[in-house]
């Protein structure tokens, strides 16, 4: 069944605002997955905020225009689906990275970050990069290391004072008696 014009301009237009906010997109070939292996992958991609989208090519290149994911133009060609990121750019990548481990058929054919254009290769490196979370909560342990060890070692320098005042005091204390 064909799509009237009425219908293709809501879906290009809906995907180009989403496209618009994405912090991250993938576009993948799907080709020999089957209906329940692609709802598998929708799911484990939704449950992290994530859209995964197929689309007619021709549709996806009007949808594309005047947004970041404008140079994934000449990626759309033969099956191909995207994978829409609001949140932490990553988590796209590693979803369908861990998802084509366990089933082969799905091919990353190339991503956007910002309006930078990945290739397969840097979207799979992307997914092996921690998560934002991970680095903040890295952050904020090497900020709390920094003036702990700062007060670790000032605090030394008075402790040592004392010992050394309490070893005179003992000192004199053994000599006048």
């Amino acid at each position: 069944m064909s799509l009237t014009r009425k219908k293709k301009e809501e879906i290009v237009g809906d995907l180009h605002e989403k496209l618009s906010k994405a912090s991250a997109a993938v576009l993948t070939d799907f080709k020999g997955l089957t209906v329940a292996e692609i709802t598998e992958l929708r799911d484990a991609l939704a449950e992290q905020n994530i859209e995964y989208k197929v689309v007619k090519n021709t549709l996806m290149k009007i949808a594309c225009k005047e947004t970041d994911a404008e140079v994934l133009e000449p990626f759309l060609q033969g099956t191909c689906a995207i994978a829409i990121g609001y949140d932490d750019p990553t988590v796209p990548a590693k979803i369908l990275k861990k998802f084509s481990k366990e089933n082969e058929k799905l091919k990353i054919k190339a991503g956007v970050l910002g309006s930078k254009l990945l290739n397969a290769d840097e979207v799979l490196a992307i997914a092996d990069l921690p998560s934002r979370e991970e680095l903040l909560a890295r952050l904020v342990g090497v900020l709390i290391a920094v003036p702990t060890g700062l007060v670790t070692v000032l605090s030394g320098v008075p402790r040592s004072f004392v010992g050394v005042l309490a070893a005179l005091k003992q000192k004199k204390e053994e000599q006048g008696e």
